[in-house]
This record gives C-alpha cells, sequence and structure tokens, in this order.
C-alpha cells in the first residue's frame, strides 16, 4: 500500500515537471495547498486528512494535470485510506454558547442604533412642530 502511494505521488511529480509548473503554480490553480501537493506527491497525504478530502483532491489534481483521477483511485482503492484519527464532538451543555460566540453587545448593537435613530428623527419631529407653529 505504501508503494502504491509512493508510484501515485510519482506520476503526479513526473506530470507536473513534464508540464514545467511549479507546486505554487499548481496551488494558485487548483486552490489546492502545497502542504496537500507535496504530501500527494511524497504518498503522505492520509496522514494529514480524510478519505473524502483525499479522494477529491486526488481527483482535482489528476484532471488538473490532464490525467484519471477515477481510474487512479479505482486501480488503488486501499491506497489513500485515512488514517487521520477521528475526533468525538461532545454535544451537550453549553453547545450553544460555544457556537454562538458573539458577545450580548455586539448582538444588541444594530438594535440600540435603531432606537436612537428613532429618537433622534422623533426629537426632530417635535422640534421641527415647535418652530412652524403646530405646538
Amino acid at each position: 500500500m505504501i508503494e502504491q502511494k509512493k508510484q501515485i505521488g510519482d506520476l503526479f511529480k513526473t506530470k507536473r515537471h513534464e508540464m514545467n509548473l511549479s507546486l505554487k503554480e499548481v496551488e494558485n490553480a487548483t486552490s489546492i495547498r502545497m502542504l496537500y501537493l507535496k504530501a500527494i506527491e511524497e504518498g503522505g497525504v492520509d496522514k494529514l486528512l480524510s478519505k473524502v478530502y483525499i479522494l477529491g483532491f486526488i481527483r482535482q489534481y489528476a484532471s488538473f494535470l490532464g490525467l484519471d483521477g477515477e481510474k487512479i483511485i479505482k486501480q488503488n482503492p486501499k491506497a489513500f485510506d485515512s488514517s487521520v484519527p477521528k475526533q468525538d464532538f461532545d454535544f451537550g451543555i453549553g453547545t450553544l454558547e460555544v457556537r454562538n460566540s458573539q458577545s450580548s453587545a455586539a448582538k444588541n448593537l444594530p438594535n440600540t442604533i435603531w432606537i436612537v435613530v428613532a429618537v433622534v428623527v422623533l426629537i426632530g419631529a417635535w422640534f421641527f412642530a415647535r418652530a412652524i407653529g403646530v405646538f
């Protein structure tokens, strides 16, 4: 399996060199970070990303280089299984406070501005009405 990853990485690297492209140029064209492009070429991307991202990046990078990403994945189904540890999520007490980290002052600022504007308009209308003799 390690050998498969290395062969696939070498294929990508060779094709990139044939096209006379730097990793930075590929990064700019594909929006895949250079860190992940290097990992793909070195056969170590499975230590950085989950399988979904790996397969997506392989397809995108292959397509950019004019290779058949689907064929590469089908010929090597186990090559890019992720060994990234799964994260446990704890949805319990306090979850909503963590998700909504805005302070209460920041949430109420637009309402406060509208109230101040309304009061200023009302005071202005009162002075205007007094000036023209309504009151």
